[in-house]
């Protein structure tokens, strides 16, 4: 089982689940922690090969990564505690990870937080997954991961959110890091489906305004699903809940508080 760590709440029934992105921890939501944990019960998980998971004797899946291989991780967690629907925050392909868990698993979801959301690939992102599927049995795939974390998070500003990825993916081997990577041959024909399948779970996005490379997906999406909502935080990137915690925080909290 994936590595996992809850914080209770003494009195509140609602839970709320944080599941990363790629080459990231659960260490990525440290400024969420504190403000969520006064009104809700945590879970805060570790993707299989990522931050403690990394380290546990159930290191060992062989077969294909695929998304619905990788999110039945996450189900098995929340069935092992035995929650009940649960509020899911995603950040980066953890977005991905929460729509497919709400897809395959929909009585367990009340609703989605998702933040720095990937819901299609630009012409950017789609010459990154060629780039680094060109070049990722050569070069060191810490190499690859600065790169894309450069591309992705460029600004000034977005330092601490990429030196941050940047020290968690050191936990990666180049095994894993492959295994992760090859997932991007399903996300084209996948994120098409949820595009064009809406499901009945209120979503909030939350967008940073410089993060040039997901953020027009989605407002499209979000004109499409009506049970979404876009709040697109100023002067951020592509890790709001890193780089602007208070708007996150803000946003999110009254989102939830609300369903």
């Amino acid at each position: 089982m994936l590595y996992y760590k809850t914080y209770k709440h003494p009195s509140s029934e609602e839970w709320v689940v944080f599941i990363h992105g790629a080459g990231g921890s659960s260490a990525v939501w440290h400024k969420q922690i504190r403000e969520f944990r006064e009104s809700f019960n945590l879970l805060l998980i570790d993707l299989r090969g990522h931050g403690k998971s990394a380290n546990q004797i159930k290191n060992l899946w062989n077969e294909a990564y695929t998304f619905e291989a990788v999110t039945k991780d996450i189900i098995e967690v929340l069935e092992h505690l035995a929650l009940p629907p649960v509020h899911l925050m995603g950040v980066s392909l953890g977005t991905i990870l929460a729509r497919q868990l709400a897809e395959m698993a929909p009585h367990r979801v009340k609703s989605m937080v998702m933040a720095g959301a990937v819901t299609r690939l630009t012409v950017t992102s789609r010459f990154l997954v060629f780039f680094g599927n060109t070049f990722k049995n050569v070069l060191p795939y810490m190499w690859l991961y600065r790169l894309f974390a450069w591309i992705i998070m460029p600004r000034a500003n977005h330092a601490e959110s990429r030196n941050l990825f940047v020290r968690e993916a050191k936990r990666l081997c180049q095994k894993e890091f492959l295994k992760w990577f090859k997932l991007t041959k399903d996300i084209n024909p996948l994120l098409k489906y949820f595009k064009e399948k809406d499901i009945p779970v209120p979503t909030l996005y939350i967008m940073g305004e410089q993060d040039i490379m997901f953020l027009e997906p989605v407002k499209k999406i979000v004109r499409e699903h009506k049970l979404s909502i876009l709040k697109v935080v100023k002067d951020c990137g592509h890790v709001v809940n890193v780089e602007r915690p208070e708007v996150f925080n803000q946003y999110s909290l009254e989102f939830i508080k609300n369903q």
